[in-house]
């Protein structure tokens, strides 16, 4: 009989994450650092490429807290982190681990590359300070991997808070608005708010009182706020409640131009996180694409209005004097086009005073009505 020959096909349909990952090194990571390696591996086993915004989009994550996490597994020697000349994240390198001789874990030189490339400097979000370029943008910033790295308490550590003449009330505030006892991780992360954060327990009162008048009881949203408030430098709970009204302003101030007079529902409030905060746009500027969302169409608005920032983010927009530069090339694009040349169809839409970009409004509506 003639030799048989055995293939599969080439798609990978499964992970093999290593057994010395999960004993030794998953303890320590949070949950943000634990989707983005499992990720990483899923893209390499696969041989698909991927990139911080694309990870950042698929598990609703800042590309801040991206990078974050990739210089955590960096730091635990799990991965290297490959810049160009321009310090711009261009690819990483997953290390091949094992055990070593004396049964510690550790990672041999042996490794397997996962292309992630970054934007570069002039596709950065708009907006965004120039220090917070150096961890946004993928370029090394000299600080410490992960400021506020959630530590693994022990048992020890978790009792010696737990008995200090301060916590007791602290905790009993806490479940009070949790409306339930508190377990031990649960009260690890207040631990965390006091010994990495340095929150007082007014600041930690206030917090909690603030996510809970929200909806949100869940500790990993309330830590994901503590951690935004750290880094806005945020101290007191009056710094924090001015911060919470601007927000909440620009929110319904947003919800007002796209024509919503209602409570932002929790995708919505989303789509306007990321204008604001991940986009880094101003209010006038969100404002700007929202009036010509309203002009173009009544379904859809917020997913139309993504359409219009996203792509002023990618044209690289910081002020509204570069959408009316942006408007004045297209202007002369279609002007310079001869007569008998094709054109992108226009949107059938007698409220069309604005000049478009190179962004097709009827296809994009076109898809959001399919999807």
């Amino acid at each position: 009989m003639p030799h048989l020959t055995i293939y599969k096909d080439d798609q990978v349909d499964s992970t093999v994450v290593s057994n010395l990952f999960i004993d030794e090194y998953m303890k320590d990571a949070n949950d943000a650092q634990l989707k983005v390696y499992l990720y990483l591996l899923r893209m390499m086993n696969a041989r698909l490429a991927t990139s911080v915004s694309d990870i950042a989009d698929k598990f609703n994550h800042t590309e801040k807290e991206v990078l974050r996490a990739l210089r955590f597994w960096e730091k635990q020697q799990l991965l290297d982190l490959e810049y160009d000349e321009s310090k711009n994240l261009v690819g990483i390198h997953i290390r091949e681990c094992s055990e070593t001789p004396a049964g510690r874990p550790g990672c041999n030189s042996r490794t397997a590359a996962a292309f992630v490339p970054t934007p570069s400097p002039a596709a950065a979000s708009p907006g965004q300070p120039r220090e917070e370029e150096g961890e946004a943008g993928g370029m090394p910033s000299g600080k410490a991997p992960a400021p506020y790295a959630k530590p693994a308490y022990s048992a020890d550590q978790l009792r010696e808070f737990k008995n200090r003449q301060d916590t007791s009330q602290l905790l009993f505030i806490a479940e009070s608005y949790i409306g339930k006892p508190l377990t031990p991780s649960e009260i690890k992360t207040i631990l965390y708010f006091t010994d990495v954060l340095h929150f007082s327990d007014d600041l930690i009162d206030y917090l909690i009182q603030y996510c809970v008048d929200r909806g949100k009881k869940d500790f990993k949203y309330i830590e994901k706020v503590a951690v935004n408030w750290a880094e806005e430098g945020i101290t007191t709970p009056r710094q924090a409640q001015n911060t919470s009204s601007r927000y909440d302003k620009n929110v319904y101030t947003i919800m007002n131009g796209l024509g919503k007079n209602s409570t932002p529902t929790v995708k919505e409030a989303e789509f306007i996180t990321r204008w604001l905060k991940d986009y880094g746009f101003t209010t006038d500027i969100i404002l700007e694409a929202c009036e010509r969302t309203v002009l173009a169409t009544d379904k859809h608005r917020f997913e139309y209005a993504e359409g219009i920032l996203n792509s002023w983010k990618q044209q690289n927009v910081h002020h509204k004097s570069d959408i009316v530069k942006i408007d004045d090339m297209y202007k002369q694009r279609r002007k310079n086009t001869p007569s008998g040349a094709p054109q992108a169809r226009q949107p059938a839409n007698r409220f069309n005073r604005f000049a478009q970009n190179n962004y097709d409004f009827d296809a994009l509506e076109q898809e959001l009505i399919s999807n």
